[in-house]
C-alpha cells in the first residue's frame, strides 16, 4: 500500500449527543476537520501515513498530537504556532442525519500554512518518499492566496519526483470571498491532480451546472486537465468512476439508520485511496469506500471509535 500524507485542518469538534427532556443538546468533545477524517481512516486501513497542519502551543494541540500518534500517524512535520490554538466548530444535526456547521476558525494556526518558505523545505524533505499527496478544498479555502501558489508550486515539485496528487474540492462557499475566486483556485490544483474525489452536489453548487446534465458536464470540463481518475460521489445514488475513457457505475448500499453524515465523503475518500493504492480495481475501491462511509453516517460526529469502526466495518465486508 502507498504512503500517503493528507494536509489540512484539524479543529476542536463539538458534535451534539442525545437531547436532554428539556430540548437542551449536550455536546461531545472531539477532533475532526475534512482531511483529518480522511487520514485517520486511511490509517486505520493499513495504510502509511502523515498529517501535515499547523497546530497552536496549548492543551488541545497537544491532544491532537496525541490522537494522531495513537492511530499510527505520522506527525513530524507538524508546526507548533506559538500563542495559538486550533480552530472549532460545532455540529447541528436534522432529524435526517444532515447537519449544519457553525466555525470559529479565523485566527487557526492551519491558516498559515505554506506562507514560510522554511517549513515548505522542512515538508520537502519530510515527504521524499511518500508516494501521494492528498489535500482538499477546504486546504485550500483557508490559506492565502501567496500561500495557494507555493503549494501549487511544491505539488508540481512533489509530482518530477513521481509523487502523485489526490484531491477532494469539498466546497464550503462561506470559506470563500466569492464563487469565482474558489473556481480559480479549484481549476490550479486540478490541474496538477491525478485522481479527482469529486461530490456532484459540490460540483453544480461551484459550477452551476444543470442537474440533469452534471455528470456530462464533470466530464467535459476536466477533460483538458489530464487527470487519471475522477470519481464522481453522489450521495444514495451511484458512484460514477471516469478513467481511460470509460465510466464506471458502483451502487451505493442503501443504509437504514442515518444518524450523521458527517466525514461521510471523507471516510470514502480513505476506503478508495486505501484500496487503489493497495493495487485494487477502481470498483473495488468505490465499494470499499461505501462500505467504509456506512459505518460513519451511522454515528455521531466525523471520527468514531477505532475499535468500533474496524469492527462494524468488518461486518459490513462478510
Amino acid at each position: 500500500m502507498a504512503k500517503i500524507a493528507c494536509i489540512g485542518e484539524v479543529m476542536i469538534e463539538l458534535a451534539a449527543s442525545e437531547p436532554s427532556g428539556d430540548g437542551r443538546e449536550f455536546k461531545a468533545l472531539s477532533y475532526a476537520g475534512d482531511t483529518y477524517n480522511t487520514v485517520v481512516t486511511l490509517s486505520r486501513l493499513g495504510a502509511d501515513t502523515a498529517y501535515i497542519t499547523r497546530l497552536g502551543d496549548d492543551h488541545y494541540s497537544d491532544a491532537i498530537i496525541a490522537r494522531l500518534q495513537a492511530e499510527q500517524i505520522d506527525t513530524q512535520a507538524i508546526v507548533h504556532q506559538e500563542g495559538t490554538v486550533p480552530g472549532l466548530y460545532m455540529i447541528h444535526n436534522s432529524p435526517d442525519g444532515e447537519r449544519e456547521f457553525f466555525y470559529w476558525r479565523s485566527q487557526a494556526p492551519a491558516r498559515a500554512l505554506f506562507s514560510q518558505q522554511q517549513e515548505i523545505v522542512m515538508l520537502e524533505d519530510a515527504l521524499s518518499d511518500y508516494d501521494m499527496i492528498y489535500l482538499s478544498g477546504i486546504t485550500l479555502a483557508i490559506i492565502s492566496e501567496d500561500a495557494r501558489q507555493q503549494l501549487l508550486a511544491f505539488l508540481r515539485r512533489f509530482k518530477e519526483q513521481g509523487g502523485q496528487v489526490a484531491f477532494d474540492s469539498n466546497y464550503r462557499p462561506r470559506l470563500w470571498q466569492t464563487p469565482e475566486q474558489a473556481q480559480r483556485a479549484m481549476s490550479e490544483l486540478l490541474s496538477v491532480t491525478d485522481l479527482a474525489l469529486l461530490t456532484l452536489d459540490d460540483e453544480e453548487l461551484l459550477w452551476g451546472d444543470e442537474e440533469a446534465d452534471s455528470v456530462e458536464a464533470v466530464k467535459e470540463r476536466y477533460a483538458a486537465y489530464n487527470i487519471e481518475e475522477i470519481v464522481l460521489k453522489r450521495g444514495a445514488q451511484d458512484v460514477i468512476i471516469l478513467n481511460a475513457e470509460q465510466q464506471t457505475r458502483v451502487a451505493v448500499p442503501k443504509v437504514e439508520n442515518i444518524v450523521d453524515t458527517t466525514a461521510a465523503g471523507d471516510t470514502f475518500n480513505a476506503g478508495y485511496l486505501a484500496t487503489r493504492s493497495a493495487g485494487q480495481s477502481a470498483e473495488a475501491a468505490a465499494q470499499q469506500a461505501c462500505r467504509c462511509a456506512r459505518v460513519i453516517i451511522q454515528h455521531r460526529g466525523g471520527v468514531i471509535d477505532r475499535e468500533l469502526f474496524l469492527s462494524e466495518l468488518a461486518q459490513n465486508n462478510q
